[in-house]
């Protein structure tokens, strides 16, 4: 056997879990990991900006936790994944780019926040990583999600590289904003994440710290795949 199959025999059915604040690379860095790994991709983050979505659209209040629950329990999410794009669907309708409108952002905080959603996002997110081959990235995903996970990551960065890339993602996007607006923006976000009562941000105990400030996308995934490696060979 050679020694790249038995890397990639190694390698097989893991959950690889990463948290962390807004900005920190999750998504680009958790979906090109799982492409890489050929894994599926779980963006929890996505799940919560899809609720936030279908409630703003429909005249739900963000603080109404019995209409969010309702729309919770009901909506039908999914992701595909094409051309290197994590594609986002909520019955049936593609919201990969209206679920990161500067709406939805100012909202998902406090959606994400009720316990009654978190519970049933939560319970789906589970689901989805029983058979392992995940990539799973969000705010709970190493405390609450997959507790178990075979690598947890905490990736960070500091808040003006943050608001750089936000702002960077905006405009590719074509959504008008300045770098003083994302900073405030992410400081609000952070400290509304860190603070709720259920599921907040934070860094578990057992999570390899990473920070992003000076690290390219390719050198983030290499790295993760350096820690699972390290920690499967340490098992």
């Amino acid at each position: 056997m050679t020694a790249s199959k038995r890397i990639s025999d190694k390698l097989k059915h893991r959950i690889i879990a990463l948290d962390g604040p807004g900005g920190s690379g999750k998504s680009t860095t958790a979906r090109l990991l799982a492409a890489r790994l050929g894994y599926n991709y779980l963006d929890t983050g996505a799940m919560y900006r899809a609720l936030t979505y279908v409630a703003l659209k429909n005249r739900v209040l963000p603080s109404d936790a019995v209409e969010l629950k309702k729309i919770a329990d009901s909506a039908d999410i999914r992701f595909e994944t094409h051309a290197d794009v994590n594609r986002v669907f909520i019955n049936g309708q593609e919201v990969t780019q209206e679920i990161r409108t500067p709406d939805v952002t100012r909202h998902v905080s406090e959606v994400s926040a009720h316990k009654c959603v978190r519970e049933a996002m939560v319970t789906r997110q589970k689901e989805l990583g029983k058979s392992g081959s995940i990539v799973a990235e969000g705010r709970d995903t190493t405390t609450v999600v997959f507790p178990h996970a075979d690598i947890k990551v905490y990736l960070d960065a500091s808040i003006d590289v943050r608001a750089q890339r936000r702002l960077l993602d905006l405009q590719r996007a074509g959504i008008a904003s300045t770098l003083e607006e994302q900073i405030e923006d992410l400081k609000r976000r952070d400290a509304f994440d860190s603070r709720r009562a259920h599921s907040p941000l934070t860094r578990a105990g057992d999570a390899v710290v990473v920070d992003t400030s000076d690290m390219t996308i390719d050198q983030q995934v290499d790295e993760i795949i350096r820690l699972l490696t390290r920690a499967i060979d340490r098992a």
